[in-house]
C-alpha cells in the first residue's frame, strides 16, 4: 500500500512539473495587438490577425524576406521587423471600427444597401427567396420581420 501511495505522489508531482513546463512554452506572441499561436507556422499564425488574409500573410513573409519557419523559432529582430510591418496595415479594432462606419454611413444615407443592412438581408445581389438562410435567421432570433419595400 506505501509503494502505490508513494508512486502515486511521484506521478502528481512529475505532473505539476510538466504542466508548468508546458505552461511557459505555450505562451503566445503579440502581433498587431493579437496574439498568435507558437507552435504554428508564420504565415498561418499571422492570420489570426483580424484583417490579415492568407495573400497579406505570404505579401508580408515576401517584403521582410522571412522564411516561413515556426512563430516560436523567431529572433528579436525579425519579430520587431514583422510588428513594424503589420502595423501598417488597418487591423483588429481599427479596421472593426472603419467597416461598422462605413456601414453606418450606408444606414445614414438612405440607400438600397443602408436598408438591406438596416432588414438584415443580403445586400450585394445574392436571391433571398431559397437562400440567405444565414443572414434571415438573424431576423428570426431578434423578432425583426422584414419590410416589403
Amino acid at each position: 500500500m506505501l509503494g502505490v501511495g508513494r508512486s502515486l505522489a511521484d506521478v502528481s508531482q512529475r505532473l505539476l512539473r510538466n504542466v508548468a513546463l508546458r505552461c511557459q512554452q505555450v505562451q503566445c506572441l503579440r502581433v498587431g495587438n493579437s496574439e498568435i499561436p507558437n507552435h504554428k507556422r508564420l504565415q498561418i499564425s499571422l492570420q489570426y490577425i483580424h484583417g490579415i488574409g492568407r495573400s497579406r500573410a505570404h505579401q508580408i513573409l515576401v517584403d521582410l524576406s522571412i522564411q516561413n519557419k515556426l512563430t516560436k523559432d523567431l529572433t528579436g529582430v525579425e519579430l520587431n521587423a514583422l510588428k513594424e510591418e503589420v502595423s501598417k496595415y488597418l487591423t483588429g479594432g481599427d479596421l472593426k471600427r472603419c467597416v461598422s462606419g462605413d456601414v453606418q454611413k450606408l444606414i445614414d444615407s438612405q440607400c438600397y444597401r443602408g436598408i438591406r443592412h438596416v432588414d438584415m438581408l443580403p445586400c450585394r445581389g445574392q436571391r433571398t427567396k431559397t437562400n440567405a438562410r444565414t443572414r434571415k435567421e438573424h431576423t428570426k432570433q431578434l423578432g425583426k420581420v422584414p419590410t416589403s419595400r
